[in-house]
């Protein structure tokens, strides 16, 4: 019991999630910078590459999102075999998607790449890095999937060190394909996409053997064929509004980077060294929020109510002062990370008329991200979802489109764009977090469960 306890404790949760995101963000960091010696116009191409494929990663995102709420849930409750059961359906069901949209992307890269009205110059790069990287889908879906359920069952530090050999063997492939050196090709940025690909396929690799021994039965071939109905729907009932939630949050991205490429090709590139930026900025206190979202969940299935409420204002508070403090130190050091990226003064100048919005940015990113992930764990996903509709295509596309090009304030328009709707659903969840809807609605399940369980215990007493 202790030991389980101990498990669930935030820091044990979320430090090994800091360096699990932290790895995969350097993975995208070296992968940025690596391409930047290719040229500006690669790292847009894979800027704008990268939205499209998150776009698609919604649709199994949907099922490992909420298999992985429903699983820390499973396991306060001490249900450890429907857990089991959540976790092959989460598996299975992701890998079916991942290899249709594999054949998809791998197909049909061109016509994709026509999409986001790219400058001519650059659609030959963009089909290259889609065809490739995209046919790899499968192994996206897997990772997300397996990363998501062990993590969930408690054990943070696997995906950690899944993420620690994937990057090691990223980087290596990397430089050896962009400059020709240890004995690789020189093949530029289709030598990018093949390493991003065989990094994945050992990640995938790596997950699977912590996966098989993740719960207290061991996996086996048969399990494949697992498929619960109502389990499944109660996965798909948490599952699908978090999926229109990331899906409006990835289409209003892809939109904005629409937006960018209207504006040209500087702007894309900055708007992408910027994002990775940003990213390590803000890591730790998404790891919070991460490692917050299994606690309550978990607190939440074990009936510990009044914990898992305090959980969300302490885990929330803890971020919002790791990311201002984060905040600060990239402003500082701002033009310094440009200038390792890109020698161009004009991308430079234009990153860096941001860095006092990013300022104002992240915490707002923070509060939204604390109060949301805590709302998900109870399984109150339709309210974010109904907010996220609302004010991110009215608030984030729609004043990115006022501001950014009727208005021709650029890409300055755009951030201001997104730090009014990260603070407006920053605010809604805030509200609802304390409202207590759904906790509760389990408090008095609870009560009601108990107080049959006395009755029907003091009935067999007469009965005797």
């Amino acid at each position: 019991m202790v030991k389980e306890k101990n498990k669930f404790t935030l820091w044990l949760l979320a430090w090994p999630i800091f360096v699990e995101l932290l790895l995969q963000l350097l993975l995208g960091a070296v992968d940025t910078l690596m391409v930047s010696r290719v040229s500006d116009d690669a790292v847009a191409v894979v800027g704008l590459s990268n939205q499209l494929f998150q776009s698609m990663m919604i649709l199994f995102m949907t099922v490992a999102s909420g298999a992985g709420i429903l699983i820390a849930q499973k396991i306060g409750a001490k249900q450890n075999e429907s857990a089991r059961t959540v976790a092959i359906m989460a598996v299975t069901v992701s890998a079916v998607i991942g290899s249709v949209l594999s054949v998809i992307l791998y197909m049909e890269a061109r016509p994709l790449a026509n999409l986001f009205h790219l400058e001519e110059r650059l659609l030959p790069l963009a089909e290259t890095y889609i065809s490739i990287v995209g046919s790899g889908m499968v192994l996206t879906a897997l990772t997300a999937a397996l990363s998501t359920v062990i993590r969930n069952t408690g054990n943070t530090k696997g995906p950690m060190i899944t993420a620690i050999g994937m990057n090691v063997v990223h980087i290596v492939f990397n430089y050896g394909f962009i400059y020709g050196e240890l004995g690789f090709p020189q093949l530029g940025l289709t030598g990018v996409a093949i390493s991003t690909l065989v990094s994945r396929l050992l990640a995938t690799c790596l997950l699977l053997f912590m996966f098989v021994s993740a719960f207290e039965r061991r996996m086996e071939w048969r399990d494949l064929i697992v498929f619960n109905r109502k389990l499944f729907g109660d996965i798909l009932k948490i599952g699908w509004p978090l999926g229109v939630n990331m899906s409006s949050w990835v289409l209003t991205q892809l939109t904005i980077y629409t937006f960018l490429a209207t504006m040209g090709a500087k702007e894309l590139a900055a708007r992408t060294y910027m994002n990775t930026l940003e990213s390590i900025c803000f890591m730790l206190g998404y790891s919070i929020a991460l490692a917050v979202q299994i606690q309550i969940a978990h607190l939440y299935g074990a009936g510990n109510i009044k914990e898992a409420y305090k959980s969300g204002y302490r885990g929330t508070w803890i971020g919002l002062g790791l990311v201002g403090f984060n905040s600060i130190i990239l402003f500082l050091i701002g033009k310094s990370f440009l200038g390792f990226f890109t020698s161009d003064a004009d991308i430079i100048k234009l990153g860096l008329s941001c860095l006092v919005l990013t300022l104002i940015l992240q915490p707002g990113r923070m509060l939204n991200m604390g109060f949301g992930n805590a709302l998900s764990a109870v399984g109150d996903t339709r309210y974010n979802m109904i907010i996220s509709l609302f004010s991110m295509w009215g608030v984030a596309a729609g004043l990115s489109y006022v501001l950014g090009l009727h208005m021709g304030w650029g890409l300055a328009g755009i951030y201001v764009a997104m730090i009014c709707d990260e603070y407006l659903r920053g605010i809604l969840v805030v509200i609802r977090w304390r409202q207590q809807k759904y906790l509760r609605r389990a408090e008095a399940r609870d009560k009601s469960a108990a107080v049959s369980g006395s009755s029907e215990a003091a009935g067999m007493g007469m009965h005797a």
